[in-house]
């Protein structure tokens, strides 16, 4: 699958760091879920947190998202400084995320749901709706049209008139995927994507993850599926107790007595188990 059929061709990506944070801290009553965690995410890269359940994975996408205050820390897209910017704002910078169970809007149509992504609609502003409507139809025409195609691309075109409530799991999955690519992003969050999907969609939320890469979007994604970490992930990141634990490639980190004894070791025992 081509890149340049989401978000146009990739340019040359340099290795800057495209999202970091800084001793990110956040305590609920008293017991802290995030403690101190720091960490890089390289640009155009796909980057992968993993750790054991309780790790704070989650609670520090929620903070780098918007969706939570931290207590201490600081959260950089970029160079711009957006610690403890409300989640709209982020957005506006380009920085998006889906959730681990998504959040569609159900009453919406599958192609209603994209048709809201875009940022920027001219037809959010009075000043157009009143002396240039002839704009917004454009804009309208145009959104329609890459809905149109980005449903095709994540095989959800015979659905557009299905409300999203009634899709099944892993439509879902792929609803807010294209949502999200809707919204043009230049950061992607990815909270478990392959979570409580069918066997059969995992390869395909995974090539649909490494064409993001192609056309120049950073994704971090939490997954515990290390076979799928292994595969399409450049970069990870290990989370335990709230810190960043280690980080550097699944092989490298296999060979790490510490991640081995907190996380992988029990993993590997797990599948080993299955």
């Amino acid at each position: 699958m081509s890149g340049a059929g989401l978000l146009g061709s990739a340019q040359s990506v340099s290795q800057a760091v495209a999202l970091h944070c800084e001793g990110i801290t956040k305590a609920f009553q008293g017991v802290h879920a995030v403690n101190g965690a720091a960490f890089e995410i390289p640009q155009g890269q796909i980057t992968a947190l993993i750790g054991p359940n309780g790790a704070g994975k989650t609670t520090v996408v929620n903070v780098l998202s918007g969706a939570m205050k931290c207590d201490a820390g600081r959260a950089f897209l970029g160079d711009t400084e957006i610690t403890n910017w409300p989640s709209y704002k982020i957005a506006r910078q380009g920085l998006l995320r889906t959730f681990q169970l998504s959040r569609e809007l159900g009453g919406l149509t599958v192609l209603e749901n994209l048709l809201t992504a875009p940022p920027h609609q001219a037809g959010d502003s009075l000043v157009n709706v009143l002396l240039r409507p002839g704009s917004i139809r454009r804009q309208e025409r145009e959104h329609a049209e890459r809905a149109l195609h980005l449903l095709e691309v994540y095989r959800l075109y015979r659905h557009r008139d299905t409300r999203a409530r009634e899709l099944s799991g892993g439509q879902k999955k792929l609803l807010e995927m294209a949502r999200a690519v809707m919204a043009s992003p230049k950061v992607l969050l990815l909270d478990e994507p392959m979570a409580g999907v069918n066997p059969a969609l995992i390869d395909l939320i995974g090539d649909y993850i490494l064409d993001l890469k192609r056309s120049g979007v950073t994704v971090l994604m939490i997954e515990h599926n290390l076979n799928v970490v292994e595969k399409i992930c450049d970069y990870v990141i290990v989370l335990a107790e709230g810190r960043t634990l280690a980080t550097g490639r699944l092989s490298e980190l296999r060979e790490n007595t510490e991640v081995v004894k907190a996380y992988l070791g029990e993993v590997m025992d797990a599948g080993a188990a299955r």
